[in-house]
């Protein structure tokens, strides 16, 4: 189970890095541009959109760093658990916006953190 989390970590990670930057590093109207998927930013300002990128970022860090390090590597649960939070108001709007199919999208990356978190939690802590 341990290599299934940390599979699962990983592929998070490495998708919700890459969103962060690109929501980071490229102005709202070219992040926006570069997808039908990337419309919601609509309903946000080009600070809140950098915003939730730093957020992503910093979830993805407290998900992979603390446990390679082995310091505190209980964060990586509750980074899981953050993420699942930016998942709900991901899904909350596509539900407002009536989009959803890219709702279920969102609801399956809330349903993975979830999993992540529970399994690290109660399934195979670090440490354990």
């Amino acid at each position: 189970m341990n290599i299934a989390l940390w599979i699962i970590a990983g592929v998070l990670a490495v998708a919700y890095a890459i969103g962060g930057a690109s929501q980071i590093m490229l102005p709202k109207e070219k992040y926006r541009a570069a997808a039908a998927s990337q419309h919601w930013v609509d309903d946000f300002s080009a600070g809140q959109v950098k915003a939730i990128g730093t957020i992503k970022l910093v979830g993805v860090v407290g998900l992979i760093l603390p446990p390679l390090v082995g310091i505190v590597p209980e964060l990586s649960p509750i980074a899981a658990c953050g993420l699942m939070l930016v998942m709900a108001g991901a899904a909350t709007t596509r539900f407002r916006r009536q989009e959803w199919a890219l709702m279920a999208g969102d609801t399956a990356y809330l349903l993975a953190f979830a999993f992540l978190a529970w399994g690290r939690f109660a399934l195979e802590p670090f440490g354990s």
